[in-house]
């Protein structure tokens, strides 16, 4: 029963604050619309959002996955940080005890920011936890994150 540890690191060209309203605070509306090929929809099974809720992400029949739940553990909206835990996924689940997750924006210049993400894997007894296993999520991750600095970039006043 390991624990792995991942840090990322990434920049982006869009402020902390519209970054965290789009990714954190309002990615059950705008995931979906931006990246519907994967993602059905996704609902708060408990809660409004805030911590405590549970958010179910539905994927589409393209994704190895059916869907996953997080619970949203910490959120600072004026630090502009969030911890969140995968507590479900099918067939995920089957190796890893829980994924933890620590998000933190960081103004950059002048416009734009410094993501930090931290995620913690807990495998389950007897289980090893492959590198590329990590690197898939991570490269998932990022990708969500780069469609949504995007579509921030050529909506300027979305999420200001």
């Amino acid at each position: 029963m390991g624990i792995t540890r991942y840090h990322h690191t990434f920049r982006a060209q869009v402020t902390p604050a519209r970054m965290f309203k789009a990714l954190i605070l309002d990615s059950h509306n705008l995931c979906p619309k931006l990246m519907f090929s994967s993602i059905k929809n996704i609902e708060f099974i408990e809660g409004d959002g805030e911590v405590g809720s549970i958010k179910q992400v539905n994927f589409t029949e393209a994704s190895p996955l059916r869907y996953m739940k997080h619970r949203i553990d910490a959120l600072d909206k004026d630090n502009l940080t969030c911890k969140y835990t995968l507590i479900e996924a099918e067939p995920l689940m089957e190796k890893i005890e829980y994924v933890t997750y620590e998000v933190k924006f960081e103004p950059f210049g002048f416009t734009g920011c410094i993501c930090k993400l931290t995620s913690e894997y807990k495998a389950k007894e007897g289980i090893q936890i492959k590198e590329e296993d990590i690197e898939h999520g991570k490269d998932r991750a990022i990708g969500m994150y780069e469609v949504v600095e995007a579509y921030l970039m050529a909506h300027p006043h979305a999420y200001a």
